[in-house]
């Protein structure tokens, strides 16, 4: 009986120990200026990755990918990547028929969690080539590119 008690003991402990030690180690993130891809060459749009850095993102609107905003209007007004399109994550679902099925789309919310749920909605619609950027609109502005502000 003492033997199972400390093998139930030692298991518990082990298993915390465990924890304990993957809480405390560092989280990787890749930074704003870390290439996520290869930069995508316009003859193949259809073969983006699932998320892209704020380089391939820049890119990739310069070449005429359609940005989509994600994010609430008043953090639109805040400021927002020129040329860009506001569908708040809420009502994207509902306004799909906004949104180019001719074009590569490039989805942006404030730091990247809202634009990954924003590309799977459309992945999940049938779109094609659909990408998030990693970072957001907050790597964005940290990497200087340019900002528009209001409506």
């Amino acid at each position: 009986m003492k033997t199972k008690h400390f093998l139930t003991r030692f298991s518990f402990l082990l298993v915390l120990f465990t924890l304990i030690v993957a809480a405390c180690a560092p989280v990787a993130s890749v930074p704003a200026d870390v290439a996520i891809a290869e930069p995508v060459q316009s003859e193949d749009l259809t073969a983006l990755p699932l998320e892209i850095g704020v380089y391939q993102a820049a890119d990739l609107r310069d070449k005429g990918a359609f940005i989509l905003d994600v994010r609430e209007n008043d953090e639109w007004i805040a400021g927002h990547i020129p040329g860009a399109t506001l569908i708040p994550l809420g009502q994207l679902e509902n306004r799909l028929n906004e949104v180019p099925r001719d074009q590569s789309i490039v989805v942006v919310c404030r730091t990247g969690n809202r634009s990954a749920v924003g590309r799977d909605i459309l992945l999940d619609a049938g779109f094609e080539s659909v990408t998030s950027m990693y970072g957001g609109f907050v790597a964005w502005e940290k990497e200087g590119y340019e900002v528009e502000k209001g409506q």
